[in-house]
């Protein structure tokens, strides 16, 4: 079985820099939604149940959110969370470390159903990425740890690349101005 638990986490870690590469909203949300099922799956199988839930309920999301983004559609999805992270709390008596999990997937849920630009998603992302990188640390995975790693380096790498495209055609722009 340890064998499939870092399958499904080195899965999904190629599979969410492949997604994070993405230009477009909704290639993004197609590529991450196997990367969110298949490391739902990881921590399944670490029995860190939060996290297995959240990344289950992300990977509907971004295959919703890539037809519908309304806020009908957004409540829906927060109150499927609030209700799953409320039973594990009083019901399952599951660790306090749930309320990190799911404050991550509540940021990822606004993020993917509500947001439009790409740009802006990966900025949003940062911080539910540092409190999943909190938590796979909590539950001791290190494919968790590695996956949110390399999500928060991709982000910044690709926020950095856009930034200097962005500054080139500024100065591309502003030569052709003064000619």
């Amino acid at each position: 079985m340890d064998v499939w638990v870092q399958f499904f986490g080195a899965a999904a870690l190629v599979l969410n820099f492949i997604g994070y590469r993405q230009e477009t909203v909704n290639r993004y949300r197609f590529v991450t939604a196997f990367a969110l099922a298949s490391l739902s799956v990881h921590f399944f199988m670490l029995g860190a149940m939060a996290a297995g839930i959240g990344l289950a309920i992300g990977a509907v999301r971004n295959i919703v959110a890539m037809r519908f983004q309304s806020m009908p559609v957004l409540i829906g999805f927060v109150l499927i969370n609030v209700v799953f992270c409320l039973i594990e709390w009083f019901i399952l008596k599951n660790p306090a470390t749930l309320f990190i999990a799911y404050t991550a997937s509540l940021i990822f849920t606004v993020g993917s159903v509500i947001l439009k630009s790409a740009d802006t998603i990966r900025k949003w992302f940062i911080v539910a990425e540092s409190l999943m990188f909190i938590y796979a640390f909590l539950v001791f995975s290190p494919f968790g740890m590695l996956f949110n790693v390399s999500n928060l380096t991709s982000i910044f790498l690709k926020l950095r690349s856009d930034r200097r495209r962005i500054q080139a055609e500024r100065a591309l722009a502003k030569a052709a101005k003064d000619e």
